[in-house]
Protein backbone atom coordinates (compact mmCIF):
# COMPACT_ATOMS: atom_id res chain seq x y z
CA UNK A 1 0.00 0.00 0.00
CA UNK A 2 1.27 3.50 -0.85
CA UNK A 3 0.15 6.55 1.04
CA UNK A 4 -0.57 9.58 -1.14
CA UNK A 5 1.06 12.75 0.09
CA UNK A 6 -1.21 15.42 1.49
CA UNK A 7 -0.20 19.06 1.84
CA UNK A 8 0.66 18.73 5.54
CA UNK A 9 2.26 16.00 7.63
CA UNK A 10 1.78 17.42 11.11
CA UNK A 11 5.42 18.49 11.25
CA UNK A 12 5.94 20.40 8.03
CA UNK A 13 4.26 21.53 4.87
CA UNK A 14 5.25 19.34 1.96
CA UNK A 15 4.80 20.52 -1.64
CA UNK A 16 3.76 18.24 -4.45
CA UNK A 17 6.94 18.81 -6.47
CA UNK A 18 10.58 19.57 -5.75
CA UNK A 19 13.85 20.21 -7.53
CA UNK A 20 16.25 17.30 -7.99
CA UNK A 21 19.37 16.17 -9.82
CA UNK A 22 17.95 13.74 -12.34
CA UNK A 23 19.43 11.43 -14.92
CA UNK A 24 16.65 11.77 -17.48
CA UNK A 25 18.13 9.55 -20.21
CA UNK A 26 21.06 7.30 -20.94
CA UNK A 27 24.18 9.34 -21.70
CA UNK A 28 26.41 12.01 -20.18
CA UNK A 29 24.93 14.90 -18.22
CA UNK A 30 22.12 15.58 -15.78
CA UNK A 31 19.12 17.85 -15.35
CA UNK A 32 18.21 20.15 -12.45
CA UNK A 33 14.58 19.26 -12.88
CA UNK A 34 11.15 19.53 -11.29
CA UNK A 35 10.25 16.08 -9.98
CA UNK A 36 7.42 14.76 -7.80
CA UNK A 37 7.95 14.59 -4.05
CA UNK A 38 8.08 10.81 -3.45
CA UNK A 39 5.19 8.88 -1.96
CA UNK A 40 5.87 6.71 1.08
CA UNK A 41 4.40 3.35 2.07
CA UNK A 42 3.13 2.08 5.40
CA UNK A 43 6.62 1.01 6.52
CA UNK A 44 8.37 4.01 5.01
CA UNK A 45 9.35 7.50 6.05
CA UNK A 46 9.49 10.80 4.18
CA UNK A 47 12.67 12.72 4.95
CA UNK A 48 13.51 16.35 4.26
CA UNK A 49 17.10 16.42 3.02
CA UNK A 50 19.26 18.84 5.04
CA UNK A 51 22.59 18.08 3.38
CA UNK A 52 24.00 15.67 0.83
CA UNK A 53 27.56 14.62 0.06
CA UNK A 54 29.13 13.79 -3.26
CA UNK A 55 30.89 10.53 -4.10
CA UNK A 56 32.99 9.24 -6.98
CA UNK A 57 30.01 7.10 -7.98
CA UNK A 58 28.10 10.30 -8.74
CA UNK A 59 30.88 11.33 -11.15
CA UNK A 60 30.58 7.96 -12.93
CA UNK A 61 26.80 8.34 -13.22
CA UNK A 62 27.02 11.93 -14.47
CA UNK A 63 29.72 11.20 -17.04
CA UNK A 64 28.05 7.91 -18.03
CA UNK A 65 30.86 5.37 -18.23
CA UNK A 66 30.58 1.67 -19.07
CA UNK A 67 29.58 0.78 -15.50
CA UNK A 68 26.81 3.42 -15.44
CA UNK A 69 25.45 2.29 -18.79
CA UNK A 70 25.15 -1.27 -17.47
CA UNK A 71 23.58 -0.30 -14.13
CA UNK A 72 21.58 2.94 -14.17
CA UNK A 73 17.97 2.92 -15.39
CA UNK A 74 16.80 6.50 -16.16
CA UNK A 75 14.82 8.49 -15.34
CA UNK A 76 15.92 8.71 -11.72
CA UNK A 77 17.13 11.10 -9.05
CA UNK A 78 20.56 9.94 -7.92
CA UNK A 79 22.79 10.56 -4.88
CA UNK A 80 23.28 8.23 -1.90
CA UNK A 81 24.92 10.21 0.95
CA UNK A 82 22.70 12.47 3.04
CA UNK A 83 21.44 13.70 6.38
CA UNK A 84 17.83 14.70 6.85
CA UNK A 85 14.85 15.26 9.13
CA UNK A 86 11.84 12.96 9.36
CA UNK A 87 8.73 14.88 8.24
CA UNK A 88 6.17 12.12 7.61
CA UNK A 89 5.63 8.54 8.77
CA UNK A 90 3.94 5.52 7.27
CA UNK A 91 1.17 4.16 9.46
CA UNK A 92 3.22 1.15 10.67
CA UNK A 93 6.40 3.08 11.54
CA UNK A 94 7.34 3.21 15.24
CA UNK A 95 11.16 3.22 15.17
CA UNK A 96 11.53 6.93 14.41
CA UNK A 97 9.48 10.03 15.17
CA UNK A 98 8.69 13.27 13.41
CA UNK A 99 11.61 15.66 13.77
CA UNK A 100 14.29 12.96 14.21
CA UNK A 101 17.54 13.73 12.43
CA UNK A 102 18.67 10.68 10.47
CA UNK A 103 21.08 9.25 7.97
CA UNK A 104 20.52 5.91 6.27
CA UNK A 105 22.07 2.66 5.15
CA UNK A 106 21.47 3.09 1.43
CA UNK A 107 22.01 -0.56 0.53
CA UNK A 108 18.49 -2.00 0.70
CA UNK A 109 18.49 -4.59 3.47
CA UNK A 110 16.46 -7.69 4.16
CA UNK A 111 16.11 -8.71 7.83
CA UNK A 112 16.48 -12.45 8.45
CA UNK A 113 15.61 -13.98 11.81
CA UNK A 114 18.19 -16.47 13.12
CA UNK A 115 18.47 -18.41 16.41
CA UNK A 116 20.94 -15.75 17.64
CA UNK A 117 18.92 -12.72 16.53
CA UNK A 118 18.30 -10.66 13.42
CA UNK A 119 20.79 -10.75 10.58
CA UNK A 120 20.59 -8.09 7.89
CA UNK A 121 21.21 -9.26 4.34
CA UNK A 122 22.44 -6.79 1.75
CA UNK A 123 20.22 -7.11 -1.32
CA UNK A 124 22.76 -5.25 -3.57
CA UNK A 125 20.07 -2.71 -4.43
CA UNK A 126 21.35 0.79 -3.65
CA UNK A 127 19.21 3.90 -3.28
CA UNK A 128 20.64 6.57 -5.56
CA UNK A 129 21.98 3.93 -7.95
CA UNK A 130 19.20 1.38 -8.49
CA UNK A 131 16.36 3.34 -6.87
CA UNK A 132 15.50 6.99 -6.27
CA UNK A 133 18.20 8.86 -4.37
CA UNK A 134 18.82 11.93 -2.25
CA UNK A 135 19.94 14.75 -4.57
CA UNK A 136 16.63 16.51 -3.99
CA UNK A 137 14.58 18.18 -1.26
CA UNK A 138 12.94 14.96 -0.06
CA UNK A 139 13.60 11.22 -0.11
CA UNK A 140 11.35 8.31 0.95
CA UNK A 141 12.98 5.26 2.54
CA UNK A 142 11.95 2.19 4.55
CA UNK A 143 12.18 3.02 8.25
CA UNK A 144 14.41 -0.05 8.70
CA UNK A 145 17.16 1.70 6.70
CA UNK A 146 17.34 4.74 8.98
CA UNK A 147 19.98 5.54 11.59
CA UNK A 148 19.05 8.15 14.18
CA UNK A 149 21.82 10.67 14.79
CA UNK A 150 22.83 12.27 18.09
CA UNK A 151 22.43 16.02 18.44
CA UNK A 152 26.18 16.69 18.28
CA UNK A 153 26.43 15.48 14.67
CA UNK A 154 25.92 18.35 12.23
CA UNK A 155 24.02 17.83 8.95
CA UNK A 156 27.33 18.24 7.12
CA UNK A 157 28.98 15.43 9.09
CA UNK A 158 25.80 13.37 8.94
CA UNK A 159 25.91 13.55 5.15
CA UNK A 160 29.40 11.96 5.17
CA UNK A 161 28.55 8.88 7.21
CA UNK A 162 28.08 6.58 4.22
CA UNK A 163 31.70 7.22 3.16
CA UNK A 164 33.01 7.27 6.72
CA UNK A 165 31.28 3.92 7.20
CA UNK A 166 33.23 2.46 4.28
CA UNK A 167 36.44 3.52 6.01
CA UNK A 168 35.34 2.15 9.38
CA UNK A 169 34.39 -1.18 7.80
CA UNK A 170 37.75 -1.43 6.02
CA UNK A 171 39.73 -0.60 9.17
CA UNK A 172 37.79 -3.07 11.31
CA UNK A 173 38.28 -5.82 8.71
CA UNK A 174 42.01 -5.24 9.15
CA UNK A 175 41.87 -5.68 12.94
CA UNK A 176 44.43 -2.88 13.33
CA UNK A 177 44.75 -2.63 17.13
CA UNK A 178 48.42 -2.80 18.12
CA UNK A 179 49.52 -3.04 14.47
CA UNK A 180 51.30 -0.90 11.88
CA UNK A 181 49.17 0.21 8.94
CA UNK A 182 49.70 1.46 5.39
CA UNK A 183 46.83 3.22 3.62
CA UNK A 184 47.21 3.33 -0.17
CA UNK A 185 45.06 6.02 -1.75
CA UNK A 186 44.11 9.24 0.05
CA UNK A 187 40.79 10.12 -1.46
CA UNK A 188 38.08 10.96 1.08
CA UNK A 189 37.62 7.34 2.25
CA UNK A 190 41.37 6.82 2.58
CA UNK A 191 41.57 10.08 4.54
CA UNK A 192 38.73 8.96 6.81
CA UNK A 193 40.62 5.72 7.44
CA UNK A 194 43.62 7.53 8.94
CA UNK A 195 41.97 8.90 12.11
CA UNK A 196 39.78 5.79 12.36
CA UNK A 197 42.82 3.49 12.33
CA UNK A 198 44.52 5.64 14.97
CA UNK A 199 41.38 5.67 17.12
CA UNK A 200 41.08 1.88 16.89
CA UNK A 201 44.63 1.32 18.11
CA UNK A 202 46.99 1.34 15.12
CA UNK A 203 50.50 2.06 16.39
CA UNK A 204 51.86 3.73 13.24
CA UNK A 205 50.09 4.83 10.05
CA UNK A 206 51.72 5.47 6.68
CA UNK A 207 49.66 6.94 3.83
CA UNK A 208 50.61 6.97 0.13
CA UNK A 209 49.24 8.83 -2.86
CA UNK A 210 50.41 10.69 -5.99
CA UNK A 211 48.58 13.99 -5.35
CA UNK A 212 50.18 16.84 -3.39
CA UNK A 213 46.71 17.98 -2.31
CA UNK A 214 45.76 14.57 -0.94
CA UNK A 215 49.14 14.05 0.76
CA UNK A 216 48.70 17.39 2.54
CA UNK A 217 45.24 16.28 3.70
CA UNK A 218 46.71 12.97 4.89
CA UNK A 219 49.14 14.91 7.10
CA UNK A 220 46.18 16.90 8.42
CA UNK A 221 44.33 13.64 9.06
CA UNK A 222 47.12 12.51 11.39
CA UNK A 223 49.22 10.12 9.30
CA UNK A 224 52.60 9.47 10.95
CA UNK A 225 54.30 9.49 7.55
CA UNK A 226 53.07 10.32 4.05
CA UNK A 227 54.71 8.86 0.95
CA UNK A 228 54.61 10.49 -2.48
CA UNK A 229 54.53 7.39 -4.67
CA UNK A 230 55.62 9.43 -7.71
CA UNK A 231 58.94 10.35 -6.12
CA UNK A 232 59.64 7.67 -3.51
CA UNK A 233 59.52 3.90 -3.32
CA UNK A 234 56.72 3.04 -0.90
CA UNK A 235 58.48 -0.19 0.05
CA UNK A 236 61.89 1.46 0.61
CA UNK A 237 60.42 4.18 2.82
CA UNK A 238 58.52 1.68 4.94
CA UNK A 239 61.47 -0.72 5.25
CA UNK A 240 63.75 2.16 6.32
CA UNK A 241 61.19 3.30 8.89
CA UNK A 242 60.74 -0.25 10.16
CA UNK A 243 64.48 -0.64 10.73
CA UNK A 244 64.46 2.61 12.71
CA UNK A 245 61.54 1.20 14.73
CA UNK A 246 63.50 -1.99 15.48
CA UNK A 247 61.50 -4.22 13.11
CA UNK A 248 64.54 -5.72 11.44
CA UNK A 249 63.88 -9.44 11.12
CA UNK A 250 62.81 -10.80 7.75
CA UNK A 251 59.47 -11.80 9.30
CA UNK A 252 58.62 -8.37 10.74
CA UNK A 253 60.06 -6.05 8.09
CA UNK A 254 57.06 -4.24 6.62
CA UNK A 255 53.58 -3.31 7.75
CA UNK A 256 51.10 -5.56 9.50
CA UNK A 257 48.03 -4.29 7.66
CA UNK A 258 47.50 -2.57 4.31
CA UNK A 259 44.22 -0.78 3.63
CA UNK A 260 43.97 -0.45 -0.17
CA UNK A 261 41.67 2.44 -1.08
CA UNK A 262 42.71 3.33 -4.63
CA UNK A 263 41.97 0.40 -6.93
CA UNK A 264 45.25 1.21 -8.70
CA UNK A 265 47.34 -1.83 -9.68
CA UNK A 266 50.62 -0.13 -8.77
CA UNK A 267 49.26 0.77 -5.34
CA UNK A 268 48.01 -2.79 -4.85
CA UNK A 269 51.45 -4.18 -5.69
CA UNK A 270 53.13 -1.56 -3.48
CA UNK A 271 50.87 -2.62 -0.64
CA UNK A 272 51.62 -6.31 -1.07
CA UNK A 273 55.36 -5.66 -1.36
CA UNK A 274 55.28 -3.51 1.78
CA UNK A 275 53.34 -6.16 3.72
CA UNK A 276 55.22 -8.04 6.41
CA UNK A 277 55.09 -11.84 6.56
CA UNK A 278 51.67 -13.06 7.75
CA UNK A 279 50.16 -9.63 7.09
CA UNK A 280 46.71 -8.64 5.87
CA UNK A 281 45.69 -6.54 2.87
CA UNK A 282 42.11 -5.26 2.92
CA UNK A 283 40.84 -4.14 -0.49
CA UNK A 284 38.12 -1.50 -0.78
CA UNK A 285 39.39 0.30 -3.89
CA UNK A 286 37.90 -0.98 -7.14
CA UNK A 287 40.25 -1.63 -10.09
CA UNK A 288 38.88 -0.62 -13.51
CA UNK A 289 39.02 -4.24 -14.66
CA UNK A 290 40.90 -7.54 -14.22
CA UNK A 291 44.43 -7.14 -12.88
CA UNK A 292 47.58 -9.25 -13.16
CA UNK A 293 49.07 -10.29 -9.83
CA UNK A 294 52.08 -12.42 -8.85
CA UNK A 295 50.25 -14.63 -6.38
CA UNK A 296 53.29 -16.78 -5.56
CA UNK A 297 55.63 -13.95 -4.63
CA UNK A 298 53.18 -11.47 -3.16
CA UNK A 299 50.64 -13.70 -1.42
CA UNK A 300 51.51 -17.38 -0.98
CA UNK A 301 55.16 -17.08 0.06
CA UNK A 302 54.32 -14.16 2.35
CA UNK A 303 51.50 -16.08 4.06
CA UNK A 304 49.40 -13.04 3.29
CA UNK A 305 45.67 -12.65 3.74
CA UNK A 306 43.65 -10.80 1.09
CA UNK A 307 40.34 -9.50 2.40
CA UNK A 308 37.67 -7.97 0.20
CA UNK A 309 35.56 -5.18 1.66
CA UNK A 310 32.37 -3.65 0.31
CA UNK A 311 30.01 -1.11 1.83
CA UNK A 312 29.31 -1.38 5.54
CA UNK A 313 28.56 -4.24 7.93
CA UNK A 314 24.93 -3.62 8.79
CA UNK A 315 24.48 -2.23 11.45
CA UNK A 316 27.70 -2.99 13.34
CA UNK A 317 29.69 -0.47 11.31
CA UNK A 318 27.17 2.26 12.11
CA UNK A 319 27.38 1.49 15.84
CA UNK A 320 31.20 1.69 15.82
CA UNK A 321 31.19 4.86 13.74
CA UNK A 322 28.66 6.73 15.89
CA UNK A 323 30.50 5.66 19.05
CA UNK A 324 33.80 7.03 17.71
CA UNK A 325 32.14 10.34 16.81
CA UNK A 326 30.19 10.62 20.06
CA UNK A 327 33.33 10.09 22.14
CA UNK A 328 35.31 12.61 20.10
CA UNK A 329 37.83 9.97 19.06
CA UNK A 330 37.35 10.82 15.39
CA UNK A 331 36.75 14.32 13.96
CA UNK A 332 36.12 14.49 10.21
CA UNK A 333 35.32 18.18 9.79
CA UNK A 334 38.69 18.90 8.21
CA UNK A 335 37.81 16.60 5.28
CA UNK A 336 34.73 18.73 4.47
CA UNK A 337 36.32 21.26 2.13
CA UNK A 338 33.42 22.69 0.13
CA UNK A 339 29.75 23.52 0.73
CA UNK A 340 27.54 24.51 -2.19
CA UNK A 341 23.85 24.76 -3.11
CA UNK A 342 22.52 21.68 -4.88
CA UNK A 343 21.72 23.81 -7.93
CA UNK A 344 25.52 24.14 -8.50
CA UNK A 345 25.81 20.38 -8.98
CA UNK A 346 27.71 20.65 -12.26
CA UNK A 347 30.44 22.75 -10.67
CA UNK A 348 30.60 20.34 -7.73
CA UNK A 349 30.99 17.32 -10.03
CA UNK A 350 34.00 18.94 -11.70
CA UNK A 351 35.53 19.68 -8.28
CA UNK A 352 35.19 16.07 -7.19
CA UNK A 353 36.51 14.78 -10.49
CA UNK A 354 39.57 17.05 -10.20
CA UNK A 355 40.79 15.29 -7.05
CA UNK A 356 41.50 18.71 -5.50
CA UNK A 357 38.89 18.44 -2.80
CA UNK A 358 37.86 16.53 0.27
CA UNK A 359 34.14 15.95 0.74
CA UNK A 360 31.83 18.33 -1.10
CA UNK A 361 28.58 19.04 0.76
CA UNK A 362 25.48 20.06 -1.20
CA UNK A 363 22.63 21.93 0.50
CA UNK A 364 19.20 21.82 -1.20
CA UNK A 365 18.16 25.27 -2.41
CA UNK A 366 15.09 26.88 -0.84
CA UNK A 367 11.89 25.81 -2.54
Amino acid sequence: MTTTLTQTTGAATVPATMKGIQKTKAGPGFEWADVPVPNYGTNEVLIKVLATSMCGTDVHITRWDEWSASRIKPPMVYGHEFCGEVVALGTSVTSVQLGDRVSAEMHLINPVQTPTGTRYEDTRIIYGVDAQGCFAHYIALPALQLVKLPANITPQVGACLDSLGNAVHTVTRGDVAGKTVLITGCGPIGLFAIPVAKALGATHVWASDISDYRLDKAREAGADRVIDARKESVVDVIHTDCVEMGRTSSMSLGVDVVLEMSGNIRAINDGLDALAYDGTLVMLGIPPGPIELDINKRVIFKNARLVGCNGREIFRTWDIMLDLLAKGLVDINFIITHEMPLSQFGEAIELVASGQTGKVIMIPDAL
